[in-house]
């Protein structure tokens, strides 16, 4: 083998190693890429997020954080109220030396001021950002020190954890000693006994409890006569509006007076008791739930003179209203004032009323659905009373029965019957019936058939419809066609004579009075032209036979 032979071999076998080496290299690397796709596969989905643990003390809104600050001092846990303070500014031993003294200050400060109000602080996460200031900063009270106003503000401020907290903001901390200092006791305690002084419930000093029950007690007992100064106060302004009013009217005001004026006059000398943050605001929405109520009372007994009057005045000038319409308005007005009520008195309690509103109308679907009936008689009666085929006091007929209505309400309509029962018919069912009502009559109905006998001559029959028309035609109460009384028809056994004609009233005795009289007249008449009613089949033939043969008859029978 001469020398470019061993070259050229030499190159070859470089080249297969090169090849293999690639070759392998390529493998290896699908074997890793399958090996991680199938790893991949194998690998659990990445866990979400965990949502940040609420706070445990509650500062999520400024009243919370501010109440359950109030709630730890009343329980004496300083160690736990010194939380509610923003204290990063302090290293650790000053803040756990200095932070009780601080909050046990500030509880001071907050008890002693008859302006603070727990219930007016936001209740919102992000706070309500009034009154100029940042976003991040919350008005708790006002303060004038050394001739300066001061402001005590809450801080939102982000924890190492996450969480964003209302707390008493840094710039406000440095002032509550300050704030202390300046809130004095009052001047009253220094001549009471110390035992009224030093003694307390709920924050509040002993004498300080005796002063409120006692104003509550003198303003109750003369609750009776500070409602009669109202009532004489409010007597001319009421007597000159269109619908008037007299003392019985304005009497039924007594008792709302009697309750939302002492209720007015307490809450007003409220913050002269100087009670505790925490008792303000218990003793302040107990007050609030009285004033409410005391003013829905009014309004509702408001509503009910309102309605008492229009009622008046439309009858007075026949009015087209009825009755049941006013007393549905009456109702609907009152419903309205409770729904006011209950949202008032949950807006002032701290309640979000948009969110609760958003609540009713999600239930409100779903009440609806389940309600499908209620909501059909109430707009049922609400058809009845717009629509008026019926009103209170007319007498109609309804399906199978009949009677006077007595009272359409939100859910049912109540009928007297002629035996004298109740028939109770849910407003979907009458609202949607075939009502007859016969107290709209402008005239009544005067309809008979005379059945003369069957050998009544033509001569006869002349004579019958001359004189019951010539009666009719002149009685004063009756509206005769054309044509009022005719011969309608041969039977078997009698000829037909119809009395048709209208009876001018609408008043049922009369007609029942104008009826006898045109009856016994029509009875004359038949006598008088020589025939007689016919009687009903075999009775009719014997009748008939009697009279040709000339026997005697009596009631019908030979």
């Amino acid at each position: 083998m001469n020398c470019v032979d061993a070259w050229h071999s030499t190159c070859c076998r470089q080249q297969e190693v090169r090849s293999a080496i690639v070759i392998a290299r390529a493998v290896a690397v699908g074997l890793l890429l399958h090996g991680a796709w199938r790893m991949e596969a194998q690998i659990p989905p990445a866990p979400k997020p965990v949502p940040l643990n609420p706070d445990p003390l509650n500062r999520d809104t400024p009243q919370k954080s501010v109440f359950n600050f109030l709630e730890a001092c009343r329980a004496k846990d300083y160690q736990r109220a010194w939380r509610y303070l923003d204290l990063h500014n302090l290293n650790d031993d000053r803040r756990a030396s200095n932070g009780p003294q601080l909050a046990q200050q500030l509880e001071q400060v907050l008890d002693r001021d008859p302006r603070f109000d727990v219930a007016s602080l936001s209740t919102k996460p992000d706070g309500e950002g009034a009154g100029g200031l940042a976003p991040d900063r919350e008005l708790v009270d006002t303060f004038t020190v050394d001739g300066k106003p001061r402001q005590l503000l809450l801080g939102r401020t982000k924890l190492r954890s996450g969480l964003q907290v209302w707390l008493f903001a840094p710039e406000s901390i440095v002032l509550i000693p300050k704030l202390a200092a300046i809130s004095s006791s009052s001047p009253i305690e220094k001549y009471l006994p110390p035992e009224l002084v030093n003694w307390t419930l709920m924050e509040t000093s002993l004498w300080r409890w005796i002063a409120m029950m006692l104003v509550a007690l003198l303003l109750a007992a003369f609750s009776p006569w500070i409602s009669r100064v109202a009532i004489v106060i409010a007597d001319p302004v009421v007597k000159r509006t269109p619908l008037g009013a007299d003392n019985k009217v304005l009497s039924s005001f007594a008792a709302p007076f009697r309750l939302v004026i002492p209720v007015a006059l307490f809450r007003a000398a409220l913050p002269a008791f100087g009670l505790s943050a925490l008792l303000r605001l218990t003793v302040g929405r107990v007050s609030e739930f009285l004033l409410i109520v005391g003013v829905a009372w009014l309004c509702s007994r408001i509503v009910d003179t309102f309605i008492v009057g229009l009622h008046g005045v439309l009858v007075a000038r026949k009015g087209s209203f009825h009755y049941s319409t006013l007393s549905l308005a009456s109702r609907i007005l009152k419903l309205a004032i409770l729904v006011f009520a209950l949202t008032a008195l949950l807006g002032d309690w701290g309640y979000s009323t948009s969110t609760i509103l958003a609540g009713l109308g999600v239930g409100g679907i779903a009440i609806a659905l389940a309600a499908q009936k209620t909501i059909e008689n109430l707009f049922g009666g609400v058809a009845v009373i717009s629509d008026r085929p019926v009103k209170v006091g007319d007498y109609c007929k309804f399906g199978t029965g009949s009677g006077t209505v007595e009272d359409i309400g939100l859910q049912s309509t109540r009928i007297r019957t002629i035996n004298r029962t109740l028939v109770t018919v849910p407003n979907g069912a009458f609202s949607a019936m075939t009502l007859e009502n016969f107290s709209r009559v402008d005239k009544t109905l005067f309809h008979i058939t005379l059945n003369l006998l069957r050998d009544t001559t033509p001569e006869q029959v002349r004579a019958v419809l001359e004189s019951v028309g010539t009666t009719l035609r002149t009685h004063p109460k009756i509206e005769a066609g054309a044509m009022p009384v005719r011969f309608v028809g041969i039977g078997t056994y009698s000829l037909d004579v119809e009395v048709f004609v209208y009876v001018l009233t609408t008043d049922g005795d009369e007609f029942l009075k104008v009826q006898q009289e045109l009856l016994l007249t029509i009875l004359e008449e038949v006598a008088a032209a020589g025939t007689a009613l016919a009687l009903p089949t075999q009775a009719s033939v014997d009748y008939a036979s009697a009279r040709q043969s000339g026997e005697p008859v009596r009631n019908g029978r030979h």
